[in-house]
């Protein structure tokens, strides 16, 4: 008798994960993994954050139970991210809607079908390239999704001039994922301009900016990461907001996000918000409670919550000296510095090299170097003892 899921087609999987698995069973002694977008310490480690130990530790401490959250998710955790992105003179509160997501992955799947009820012929529009999982994303939610210009490999910056005509090109109502900083995977953003006039094309021609905010704080910093969401709420412009602490809180297996709606009044928030409530309790019910916890403890607390903006702000300094490091060493093997200064532009976990896929495979298959097929980076894994040996590989690679 033939297996119910016969039909179902072979899939190839997820390709990132698969690279991380082959790195695992890479044997080569030296080998280095920057691949993942994880933020790792000097030692190679995925580090516990200092308010994070803290906030742990007195939760541990309390001993309280661990009940069923409301729907929404807890009160603490919403109201702390909301005021982490819009800050101290954002929107009325009343007028936005903000739900504890199971990552910011699965704030974007709860915005696509939110927005898939409301919109249902509505198209979606990523940048080219953007982060695998937006198109699969939205695809999954039942939208057509298509590609607007964004990076020029040529120069290793925006192609904005395109991209701006592109999008006033589309019709009211289309949807439009936006990298609010550290763009996934090229790492390179819009100029506070650029972000000004896409601000004002935005409220203009009516269309719907969802916002993917995943690395809020390693770009600029906390409040300069946001400001492209600050400056379209102020302008009327209702959008959505998918957010992530698993990077600035240093909490990936926790799955803590939040899904963020700027509405035009408090009636359509309401309406936001029940429909919201429906899409939770028939997917996952309530979310997790622990992650969340610890994310409420921190923001709330003004002691822990300088700790944790000290440790995030290093982490971010961290990441732009080892941008200058692997491009200076880059520098002096090859005796170019325009061919790798663009390294130094670029803002956030990943830099997005000038790398053929043929020059990724041999970085893998002969020095055990392992980035995306796409040339993307992460910077986070460089340490002391491997980015001159990873600086050595490229050039050997790239030269070729």
């Amino acid at each position: 008798m033939q297996s119910l899921f016969s039909p179902l087609p072979a899939t190839a999987g997820d390709t990132i994960f698969a690279l991380v698995e082959a790195f695992q069973n890479d044997p080569a002694p030296h080998k280095v993994s920057l691949s993942i977008g994880t933020y790792f310490a000097e030692d190679g480690s995925i580090p516990v954050m200092r308010a994070v130990r803290q906030a742990r530790d007195m939760l541990v401490q309390a001993g309280k139970p661990h009940p069923y959250l409301p729907i929404p998710g807890s009160a603490s955790y919403r109201n702390a991210a909301r005021s982490l992105i819009f800050g101290a003179n954002g929107p009325e509160p009343e007028r936005v809607v903000t739900t504890q997501s199971v990552g910011g992955t699965g704030a974007l799947k709860l915005g696509a079908d939110l927005l898939r009820h409301i919109c249902p012929k509505a198209t979606v529009w990523v940048s080219d390239p953007t982060w695998e999982n937006h198109a699969q994303i939205f695809r999954q939610a039942g939208f057509a999704v298509h590609e607007y210009p964004y990076y020029d490999a040529q120069t290793a910056t925006v192609r904005f001039a395109q991209m701006h005509d592109a999008l006033q090109a589309l019709p009211a109502g289309s949807i439009v994922v936006l990298h609010a900083s550290c763009h996934n995977p090229t790492g390179v953003d819009l100029s506070a301009d650029q972000w000004e006039a896409l601000t004002e094309l935005f409220a203009r021609q009516g269309l719907i900016p969802f916002f993917d905010l995943a690395y809020q704080g390693f770009g600029l910093g906390l409040d300069a990461d946001a400001e492209p969401i600050r400056a379209m709420a102020r302008a009327g412009v209702e959008c959505l907001v998918a957010s992530s602490f698993s990077k600035n809180f240093s909490l990936y297996g926790e799955r803590c996000g939040a899904l963020n709606i700027v509405c035009r009044d408090e009636t359509a928030a309401d309406r936001a918000l029940g429909q919201l409530k429906l899409l939770i309790r028939g997917n996952y019910s309530t979310p997790p409670t622990f992650g969340a916890a610890l994310v409420a403890a921190i923001l709330s607390d003004d002691a822990l919550r300088q700790v944790w903006t000290d440790e995030l702000e290093q982490m971010r300094t961290r990441l732009v000296s080892l941008r200058a490091r692997l491009s200076n060493a880059l520098t002096q093997l090859t005796g170019a510095r325009e061919a790798w200064d663009y390294i130094e532009r670029q803002q956030g976990l990943f830099s997005y090299m000038r790398l053929s896929p043929q020059q990724v495979e041999s970085l893998r298959r002969e020095h055990a170097v392992y980035l995306l097929k796409s040339g993307r980076l992460c910077v986070a894994g460089l340490t002391d003892g491997n980015i001159d040996y990873v600086a050595r590989a490229i050039a050997a690679c790239a030269q070729r």
